[in-house]
């Protein structure tokens, strides 16, 4: 009885642990960024890659909805964090996930797809 409580206890402190390091990874995300480095994977034209310089900017908000512009804009989609805010999932407005690994730190946003990696600043 004294395991099964136990087991219990740790169970529920893990889960809180969880919830609040995705919170604050949540918390930094939340802001407007711009994109400063474009590294592509696969072949892009320079007109391609200046004009997600040129224009690329994301923003997050607090009830996880994103918009901006990447190749296209973005005007009405979503976001979710998992893996403890190493992957980022955004969807656009008819639903079609782009799934990334993230990296979130106070003042630098890096995206890294199978495409490409981009990276943000906070504006």
């Amino acid at each position: 009885m004294k395991n099964s409580k136990l087991f219990t206890l740790v169970i529920a402190i893990a889960v809180v642990v969880l919830i609040v390091s995705c919170h604050r990874k949540r918390d930094k995300l939340v802001n407007s960024w711009k994109v400063t480095a474009v590294e592509p994977k696969e072949t892009v034209s320079d007109s391609t890659k200046n004009a997600i310089l040129t224009n690329g900017m994301l923003t997050f908000t607090e009830d996880g909805h994103v918009t901006g512009y990447l190749l296209r804009e973005i005007t009405d989609g979503t976001y979710a964090l998992t893996e403890k805010g190493k992957k980022l999932v955004i969807k656009d407005e008819v639903g079609t996930p782009y799934v990334c690994e993230s990296t979130i730190t106070d003042d630098k946003l890096i995206l890294d797809t199978k495409e490409a990696k981009l990276t943000f600043d906070k504006i």
